[in-house]
């Protein structure tokens, strides 16, 4: 087998760029959409973007085809065109909903299944085509790059998409999202061909694989792949969240457009992005921390900014701390993310072979549930709180419950990365 070259490398980051770049509209703009515009409850689309989340509980039987043999490239574009389906059907549904409610409510269920689907088969068999075609010393900065990637597609789509939609019509949603669905289709194709034939993964193995539920209890079996499990899930609820209510905390509280909120959310993956290159760079550059000291004070950062967008919903001047709170939720968002991101690839080829896919796959899975919880989870109480309380406060609420659950990760990291592991994207650490 051939390893992937750092061009090969860069092409499959462009397809998390594409995932990225349509996951944003669904989860970001047309929430704030639903909440605002059409005065609806946030637990709605909180509702539907957990259902797309729900879906990708399908992650481990795609990392599991990825490790029995097959087309990894016919799931990650076949993956991308379910994606973007449902990417613009979810559009649709939105402007049908203005209609006729319960006609728009089913295209919209239609369209986050189709979501899910596709963000479990192409997400996950291009993490696998990663984690088993790149040389070990580059796995971790694989990884790094391509997210990276994706979180750039998020950030641009969100700015981009947001100053093109203001002043907001229908027609103008529907034209920007079909371009943006297209384009990454198109964009999807042309950056996987033929880069898993040279790599020389295609072929299935000539011995009978396990049967899926066998192979997934031998990796639940390894003490450290369960623990890591566990730590992924606790802490990514604390990081989604926020997800469903920051752009109507900045409507509702703030009073910004819905072009406004959608750059707002431009502003976050920004601030992820730079987050994320900032420790790569003093992670690879220096040898600065480990990976645990990274992820701790991501976690630590992550709950100041969330406290300090509390206090923004509570002081009259709090509109000028909105963005210079949300750029550094975002900056640690992206430190804790991306020492998460090289300890997984770490970890992916460690304990029992050929089941790098098997173990993205499940760690895949504990993120989208763990997303998918947090999400409804941030939603859901929004709308119970403001039912007792002004709007301000019950979103300062929900911020605080969320930096709360940051702090308690914080000090499961501590107990469950190992502090000996560097954070050097790729070098393996003498006597592990």
């Amino acid at each position: 087998m051939t390893h992937l070259s750092w061009t090969s490398i860069v092409r499959l980051g462009l397809v998390q760029l594409c995932l990225g770049a349509i996951v944003v509209l669904t989860t970001s703009t047309l929430n704030r959409l639903m909440v605002v515009e059409l005065a609806l409850p946030a637990v709605l689309p909180g509702l539907l973007v957990g259902l797309h989340y729900a879906i990708q509980i399908t992650r481990p039987n795609w990392g599991y085809r990825s490790d029995t043999g097959g087309n990894r490239t016919r799931f990650i574009i076949l993956g991308m065109a379910a994606l973007a389906s449902g990417g613009f059907l979810a559009a649709a549904g939105f402007v049908v909903m203005a209609v006729s409610f319960w006609a728009g409510l089913a295209l919209s269920v239609l369209a986050y299944v189709l979501i899910g689907l596709g963000v479990g088969a192409s997400g996950t068999s291009l993490l696998a085509l990663l984690a088993s075609a790149t040389h070990p010393r580059r796995r971790a900065a694989a990884a790094t790059i391509t997210w990276l990637m994706m979180i750039f597609g998020i950030a641009v789509t969100a700015t981009v998409v947001g100053k093109a939609l203001d002043p907001y019509s229908p027609s103008l949603l529907l034209k920007l999202v079909a371009l943006v669905c297209g384009s990454a289709v198109v964009l999807t194709i042309l950056a996987v061909r033929g880069i898993e034939r040279r790599a020389g993964v295609i072929e299935a193995p000539e011995r009978q694989p396990l049967p899926f539920r066998r192979g997934i209890a031998e990796i639940w079996a390894e003490p450290r792949a369960r623990h890591f499990t566990l730590f992924i899930f606790l802490s990514m609820v604390a990081y989604f969240m926020q997800e469903l209510i920051l752009e109507p905390y900045a409507g509702l509280v703030f009073g910004f457009t819905p072009g406004q909120s959608t750059q707002l959310s431009g502003v976050q993956n920004g601030g992820v992005f730079v987050g994320m290159l900032t420790v790569g760079i003093a992670a690879t550059g220096l040898r600065i921390g480990s990976l645990r000291t990274w992820v701790m004070a991501g976690c630590g950062g992550s709950a100041l900014a969330l406290l300090l967008l509390t206090t923004a919903g509570q002081i009259g001047m709090g509109v000028a701390l909105v963005r210079p709170a949300t750029m550094a939720l975002g900056f640690f968002n992206g430190m804790f993310a991306v020492a998460a991101i090289a300890a997984m690839m770490a970890l992916a080829g460690e304990g029992r072979e050929e089941r790098e896919g098997t173990r993205m796959g499940l760690w895949g899975a504990s993120q989208a549930i763990a997303a998918g919880a947090g999400g409804l989870l941030g939603a859901a109480s929004v709308d119970v709180a403001r039912r007792w309380i002004d709007a301000p406060s019950a979103f300062g609420l929900v911020f605080a419950v969320e930096a709360t659950l940051f702090l308690v990760s914080m000090v499961i990291a501590e107990h469950v990365i190992d502090a000996r592991r560097k954070a050097d994207f790729g070098t393996a650490i003498p006597g592990e």
